[in-house]
Parts: C-alpha cells; sequence; structure tokens
C-alpha cells in the first residue's frame, strides 16, 4: 500500500501568479506613464518607468519631457518635474495662492471631539503608546493621533520599554496653544481618568482654547 502524499503546490500555480500576458509595451506610452505617476507616492526614475512600460529609456525620456512641456504650455493646475530622484507630479507655482489656502484651512479646522479626548488622555497619560490611549477611550485611535502629530500638538519622544511601542507626549506648540508654561499647570483631574466624564469636562473647560488651533 502506497503512503499517502501531501498535495504539492506548483511554484508555477496560475492561480497565485500575476497575469502578464498584457501586451504593456502595446499601450499607449504617454497615458502609461501618467497612470505611473499619479499612483507612485515618491519619485520615479527614468530606469523604474522604463521597466514599467516596456520601452526603451530614451523613448521614455523624450514622453516624459513631452508631457511636461504640454501642462506647461496648457496652463495645467499640475506640473512634471525631473529631480535628482526621478520624475513627479507638483502642484503648478502658478496657483500656489490657492493651494496655500487649502493648506492654512486644513490646519485652522476645528479640532473634533475625539480629538480633543485623545490629546487629553495624551497630555494626562505622557509620555503614552498608542495602544495605552485607545485603551483609555475606549476605541482604536491611532487616525486620530496621526491627525494630533500632523498638527504639531502631540510628538513622538521614545519608545515603551518590552513592547517596543512608540511613546507620545504634548508638544511645546501645544504649550502655546493652551497658555502654559509646563505640563504641570494642567487643571488636576489626572486622578479621574480614565473617567469619560472627567474627559468631558477637559475637553469643554481646559482643552476650549484648543477648538481654533491653526
Amino acid at each position: 500500500m502506497s503512503e499517502h502524499q501531501p498535495e504539492q503546490v506548483s511554484e508555477h500555480d496560475p492561480e497565485t501568479e500575476l497575469d502578464d500576458s498584457t501586451d504593456v509595451a502595446g499601450l499607449d506610452l504617454r497615458g502609461s506613464l501618467e497612470a505611473l505617476l499619479i499612483v507612485a507616492d515618491e519619485p520615479a526614475s527614468v530606469t523604474q518607468l522604463a521597466s514599467f512600460v516596456e520601452r526603451p529609456m530614451p523613448e521614455v525620456v523624450d514622453a516624459l519631457t513631452e508631457l511636461a512641456r504640454s501642462y506647461v504650455n496648457d496652463d495645467r493646475g499640475f506640473e512634471l518635474r525631473e529631480t535628482a530622484a526621478g520624475w513627479r507630479f507638483y502642484s503648478s507655482a502658478a496657483f500656489a495662492p490657492v493651494v496655500e489656502r487649502y493648506v492654512l484651512d486644513g490646519q485652522q479646522a476645528r479640532l473634533t471631539q475625539a480629538s480633543l479626548e485623545t490629546l487629553a488622555v495624551v497630555a494626562y497619560k505622557q509620555p503614552v503608546s498608542r495602544g495605552r490611549v485607545s485603551a483609555v477611550r475606549g476605541v482604536n485611535c491611532d487616525g486620530v493621533m496621526r491627525t494630533l502629530a500632523a498638527r504639531g500638538l502631540i510628538e513622538e519622544v521614545g519608545v515603551e520599554s518590552g513592547s517596543g511601542a512608540s511613546l507620545f507626549r504634548t508638544s511645546q506648540y501645544f504649550l502655546e496653544r493652551m497658555g502654559l508654561s509646563s505640563i504641570a499647570d494642567l487643571p488636576d483631574i489626572a486622578p479621574y481618568l480614565p473617567d469619560l466624564d472627567a474627559l468631558d469636562d477637559l475637553s469643554s473647560d481646559g482643552l476650549r482654547g484648543l477648538d481654533d488651533v491653526g
């Protein structure tokens, strides 16, 4: 009687491989380059782009140069530029005022209730990890923490021994917005945390000055 052999999975199993049958070289070159550059999260080199579109590098350079020229001639709101790191889309300098207004408006937007409560936990528990903040609030706070860091209200200060989790504290900018000289000047409600009623009191009283943070 033969032994039962486990089923072997072929290294070339068509169910697990990418479909390379598409003739990318047959696609419009300029359109292909535009599509790649739109989804790229960092500058792409000519070598990388040529590899993806399966075209010679001189042909890719010519197409990129022509694209960049056409955007300028058409007064588009974006430009295609070559930097030391590669090619990438940028907003046009001619439209800098409207871009600046958009960016500043985002920085001046009011903090949400969730942001105020999360900021309160960081202020009274610092240095504190994202996991600890989430445990106190009872919800995942990763997104809110990123928002607070982007606003400059909290900053990374090290890692937690054992877990290796990043630790956060309030920033100097936070103290400036609160009109405090140090964290010691915060209202003494720490003994009540993680009581949500205490968090509500803090967000309505101690953090009211942050409603219009810029």
